[in-house]
C-alpha cells in the first residue's frame, strides 16, 4: 500500500517538475530573450546619412534618391515651380545582402558641387545588433565607400576639378552607425564619420570628419517621421578663406516622412543639402533653410529577394 502511494505521489509530481523545468528555460537566467532587436530603422538609409540596417541574404534593393532646386532664395519661387523644374543631384544604386550582416552595392550620381558624374562602390557590415534583453544595449554598424568622379578634367591647373591622375578623382568614407531603438515608436542613431577626398580646392580640408545624427519617430505601422543633421568640423583657417570669397559652409538637416508599401519605402523629404553622397553633402554644403535654399527629394526602395 505504501509503494502505491509512493508511485502515485511521483507520477503527480511529474508534470509539476516537467512544467517547472519548462519554466525555467523561459524565465531562468540562461534564457532571457537575448533576440535581436529588429527594424530599428525600415530603411538602410535615414535620409541623407545611413541607417544601422543591412539587407537581408539574397535581397536586391533598388534604390533611387532624388533632389529638387531651392524652393525659395534667389534660385528658387515660382520662376522655377519651386526648384521642381531643376534637379540638383540624382543617385541610382543597387545593393545586395551578400549575408544578413554584410551589403555591398554600386551606384551612379549626378553629383552637386565641385564633381560631377559619380561612380559609387561601397559595403556596409552590422558589428553588433541590439538584443531585446539589453545585454547588447546598442547597434554598430560600420559603412564605407570609394567614389570616382569620370567628369572632363579641367586644362587649368588650378582649377579644382584639375585631375593630373585616377587617383585625384577619388574620395573615400568611412563611418560608424550607433544606433538604439527605444520601444516600438522611437530610434535614434549617431554617426561618426571621416571624409577623405583626394582633390580639394585651395585652402579646403583633404580630410575631415563629422558628427551625424538621426531619428525615427514612428506615427503607425506603415509611416514614421525621419530626420538627420550632420556636423562637419572644418578648421577656422579655412571657414575664413571662403567667407571672404562669397561661400559658406552649412550643416546638413534633412527632415521628411517615411512611408513603407510592402517591398517599397519611400521618403518624402526636405534638405539644405543638394548632394546625395556622403563625400559631398558632409564637405561641401553651402545652402541653408533661413534663406529658402532647401529643396523637396524623396528616395526609393524596391527590395527583391533573390534568395531561397
Amino acid at each position: 500500500m505504501l509503494k502505491l502511494r509512493m508511485l502515485s505521489v511521483l507520477l503527480l509530481a511529474a508534470p509539476a517538475v516537467m512544467a517547472q523545468d519548462n519554466l525555467g528555460e523561459m524565465f531562468g537566467k540562461d534564457s532571457v530573450r537575448r533576440d535581436p532587436v529588429i527594424a530599428t530603422f525600415k530603411s538602410t538609409r535615414i535620409i541623407n546619412g545611413q541607417s544601422n540596417e543591412t539587407l537581408s541574404k539574397g535581397d536586391l534593393d533598388f534604390r533611387v534618391a532624388h533632389r529638387f532646386g531651392d524652393i525659395g532664395g534667389s534660385g528658387g519661387g515660382s520662376s522655377t515651380f519651386f526648384g521642381l523644374d531643376n534637379s540638383t543631384d540624382i543617385r541610382i544604386a543597387f545593393e545586395y545582402g551578400i549575408t544578413d550582416r554584410l551589403t555591398a552595392g554600386i551606384s551612379r550620381t549626378k553629383g552637386s558641387g565641385n564633381f560631377s558624374q559619380m561612380y559609387e562602390i561601397l559595403g556596409k557590415f552590422k558589428v553588433l545588433q541590439q538584443t531585446m534583453d539589453n545585454r547588447i544595449p546598442v547597434g554598430v554598424t560600420v559603412f564605407g565607400n570609394a567614389v570616382v568622379t569620370g567628369m572632363k578634367s579641367s586644362p587649368e591647373k588650378s582649377d579644382v576639378n584639375y585631375f593630373d591622375s585616377f587617383s585625384s578623382r577619388m574620395s573615400y568614407t568611412a563611418q560608424a552607425i550607433i544606433s538604439r531603438k527605444f520601444g516600438d515608436i522611437i530610434s535614434l542613431a549617431v554617426l561618426p564619420t571621416y571624409v577623405h577626398r583626394n582633390r580639394v580646392g585651395y585652402k579646403d580640408m583633404n580630410n575631415m570628419f563629422a558628427l551625424g545624427m538621426g531619428g525615427r519617430l514612428r506615427f503607425s505601422k506603415r509611416v514614421a517621421l525621419v530626420v538627420d543633421y550632420f556636423v562637419p568640423f572644418r578648421d577656422e583657417e579655412s571657414k575664413d578663406y571662403y567667407e571672404t570669397r562669397g561661400i559658406k559652409f552649412y550643416n546638413s538637416l534633412g527632415v521628411g516622412v517615411e512611408i513603407e508599401t510592402g517591398g517599397h519605402v519611400f521618403h518624402m523629404n526636405f534638405t539644405n543639402s543638394t548632394a546625395v553622397l556622403e563625400n559631398q553633402f558632409i564637405p561641401e554644403t553651402v545652402t541653408t533653410w533661413t534663406q529658402g535654399q532647401f529643396r523637396w527629394g524623396f528616395n526609393i526602395s524596391r527590395r527583391f529577394s533573390l534568395g531561397k
